[in-house]
């Protein structure tokens, strides 16, 4: 078996990384051993790492002390089992770390896939401890595995998003503003909007330079730069989707909308200036959105296999959208993972690239 690796990642200064070899795990019993395969490198994946602490990313993936392994998606192979109905050879889809291998415990076995019973994990959102067999996943394809890693989990986000603002009525708002719109993000969740019979007004905030790109989406009815903030009209009642989380924008947005802003959701973390309301703000205090609580509630709402019938609908009409509008650039091994993460941690990716790392 192949020698082990993990990537670390400093928890104080996020451009500050080491690979360090790692001992392949022992599998005992009840236990199993993927061998991380294939994963991708998003935006997503620095909200993660930003807001480590605050909703316990760090806790998944155990590291030294001050260090961390951010959270991925991705596809694993199974390459030792002790527990019946997970098989050598079988492939993963599910969270996975930035290492070579993860040694898991699985329980609630189906034909479907298994669930995470570690210890270290049993507190944690139950949405990250689930992994799923593509021989029983039926919007799997693999020509479009690159297209599942990089977009899958943060469609979930943003179908989960829209969702508990269609939920709430779009909080009475003709109007809904979002930053990064160039991001994925936040055009998943514009694609959620224009996909129903009624809803806001959908602006796209992105900068002067992701304008073109942005406005060729068709998900937008309107796209501004983030200059142009002003020029928008404040005579509507507006709710903000903050998928930037950047502070100055957002003290922009209340100051310009005033009265009229009726919500304001942080939904993602990619500026490392982001702070979640300091309670100096105008009109309402941010709130941070955070899918799998609107999960939970679909759940309960929606009964048993309601929500993955439902969101595998959504993706099945989402993906083949999607395939035009990202470049996949793909990297291979640890160093490949670094650069990578390098890349996405400072802003400057094309927004039509999308980072995938075979591993």
């Amino acid at each position: 078996m192949d020698k082990g690796w993990d990537l670390l990642t400093n928890r104080t200064d996020l451009s500050d990384t080491r690979i360090d070899e790692a001992p392949v795990p022992e599998v005992g019993d009840g236990e199993a051993l993927l061998r991380v395969d294939r994963v991708g490198m998003t935006a997503n994946n620095v909200t993660y790492a930003l807001t480590g602490d605050l909703l316990n990313y760090w806790s998944f993936f155990p590291a030294p002390e001050g260090w961390g392994r951010v959270p991925l998606w991705g596809f694993a192979d199974v390459v030792a089992s002790n527990v019946d109905g997970v098989p050598t050879g079988e492939r993963f889809y599910g969270y996975l770390p930035p290492s070579s291998h993860l040694l898991v415990k699985p329980t609630d076995v189906s034909e479907r896939g298994f669930r995470d019973g570690s210890v270290h994990r049993a507190g944690l959102p139950g949405v990250y401890n689930n992994y799923q067999a593509t021989a029983t996943d039926e919007s799997y394809a693999l020509p479009r595995e690159d297209l599942q890693i990089l977009y899958k989990p943060l469609f979930a986000t943003s179908f989960m998003l829209d969702d508990f603002l269609a939920d709430n009525g779009y909080f009475d708002a003709g109007v809904a503003v979002l930053s990064s719109a160039s991001s994925k993000t936040a055009y998943g969740t514009a694609f959620c909007m224009r996909s129903r019979d009624e809803h806001p007004r959908i602006v796209g905030l992105t900068s002067a330079a992701n304008v073109e790109f942005t406005e060729s989406l068709g998900c937008y009815d309107q796209v501004v730069s983030y200059e142009e903030v002003s020029s928008l009209p404040t005579d509507q009642p507006t709710i903000y989707v903050d998928v930037a989380g950047n502070t100055a924008l957002r003290e922009t947005i209340h100051e310009h909308f005033g009265d009229s802003l009726r919500f304001d959701s942080v939904v993602g973390a990619t500026h490392h200036d982001t702070s979640f309301g300091s309670g100096d703000l105008a009109g309402p205090q941010p709130q941070f959105f955070f899918a799998p609580d609107q999960m939970s509630k679909r759940r309960s709402d929606w009964g048993p296999g309601g929500l993955e019938r439902t969101l595998g609908a959504a993706w099945s009409r989402f993906a083949p959208t999607v395939e035009g509008w990202v470049d996949v650039v793909e990297s291979k091994g640890p160093e490949g993972l670094r650069d990578a993460w390098l890349e996405v941690l400072s802003g400057k990716s094309d927004p039509r690239t999308g980072h995938v790392i075979n591993l």
